[in-house]
């Protein structure tokens, strides 16, 4: 699968070391490359004429160097919820999405102040899950380290330039991260990888591992490499059916990797990992929603301590799929739980602002081809 690889290299796609190792190359000092990363990760710095402190010529030779930004903001919607979706047009004129995503008041009723941000690691998708906007245009490439670390720093600038109430009293305002965005994040193994990193590294983004969620369609072979990683990092899994059967007709990848494979490779992961594993399950009417799906996945759930996070389907133009009603819902949801089962029942966010993955590029691209481009 290709990668976008400028003619110069997005600087976020480097570890600390890295850049440390290329202004020793144009002899500068060592202490430039701390001046030169808090422009980037604290100070979200838009342009090289804005690190004040480093010399003209010093910021000239980088901007000969390096990208340093490498998309521009296409379009932001915000839902009535405060959920805030992002189109992004990046260097090779490839869209991607970000939402950002409040937290729901906390079990007790006390503020939470968790915000997540959903972040996209290709531009497309190749698995073609039959409920998914992000396959309906293919796959194009892969996003570079570079371009995933990005979006997070990009989401902060334009919060801080926007003024967000939610930023008061904070230096910072995104604090849990969630690879559920546009593409599989483990066929981009690699550069998401790297990228991770990068986010966790206290001189990088500085959010935590256990703050940072890989969702997975169940790539057996990456999941089996994740769990040799050495990061503490959060994993869902697209699971959205409890038998061979259903689970093939809504994701393809089911007839490589089956039920039995994909809940050895997590057994695997368990041993390695403490970190909490999530099944995600798209509730869709008439397919997957029946108390018999619900009761088979209660024995597929319990075994791994897995929490099941249920999802209401949302509408996608072009995909006939429609969400049960309240009443299957909390019937499926019920069965769970009386099976010894740790799950929820996901509110809808950001449905009037084409929040699923890949609805707003889809939109955008067909409104680009019938030239009715709407910012």
């Amino acid at each position: 699968m290709n990668t976008f690889i400028s003619k110069t290299e997005n600087i976020k796609s480097l570890y600390q070391d890295e850049i440390v190792n290329s202004l020793k190359r144009i002899k500068e000092p060592d202490y430039r490359a701390n001046q030169l990363i808090n422009w980037i990760y604290k100070n979200y710095a838009n342009s090289w004429d804005e690190m004040t402190n480093l010399p003209i010529a010093l910021r000239k030779k980088l901007s000969e160097m390096f990208i340093l930004y490498s998309s521009k903001l296409v379009k932001v919607q915000c839902s009535d919820d405060l959920t805030r979706k992002f189109l992004w047009q990046l260097e090779d004129g490839e869209f991607v999405e970000n939402v950002l995503i409040p937290a729901n008041p906390a079990l007790y009723g006390e503020p939470d102040d968790r915000m997540t941000l959903c972040v996209s690691t290709q531009v497309g998708c190749a698995y073609k899950c039959k409920f998914c906007a992000s396959g309906l245009l293919g796959f194009k490439r892969n996003l570079n380290a570079g371009e995933i670390v990005e979006q997070i720093l990009a989401v902060e600038r334009w919060a801080i330039n926007e003024k967000l109430p939610e930023l008061e009293n904070k230096k910072r305002l995104i604090n849990n991260i969630v690879f559920m965005g546009m593409g599989e994040p483990l066929a981009n193994y690699e550069n998401l990888i790297r990228a991770i990193k990068i986010i966790n590294a206290q001189w990088g983004c500085n959010i935590g591992a256990r703050k940072i969620t890989i969702s997975t369609c169940g790539l057996v072979p990456e999941i089996r490499q994740l769990a040799t990683e050495k990061l503490q990092l959060r994993l869902a899994i697209s699971l959205h059916a409890a038998t061979n059967d259903v689970r093939s007709k809504l994701m393809p990848i089911n007839k490589k990797y089956p039920l039995e494979n994909l809940m050895e490779a997590l057994r695997f992961y368990r041993m390695n990992k403490s970190g909490m594993i999530t099944f995600e399950y798209i509730l869709i009417e008439g397919v997957n929603d029946s108390s018999e799906q619900a009761a088979k996945l209660a024995k597929l759930a319990k075994p791994l301590r897995t929490k099941v996070n249920l999802i209401p389907c949302n509408k996608v133009e072009g995909l006939d799929f429609h969400s049960p009603s309240e009443t299957v819902q909390k019937q499926f949801l019920n069965v769970l739980k009386r099976n010894g089962v740790t799950a929820t029942l996901r509110k809808e966010k950001g449905a009037n602002i084409d929040a699923a993955c890949g609805q707003l590029r889809l939109k955008t691209e067909s409104e680009i081809k019938h030239n009715t481009i709407k910012t």
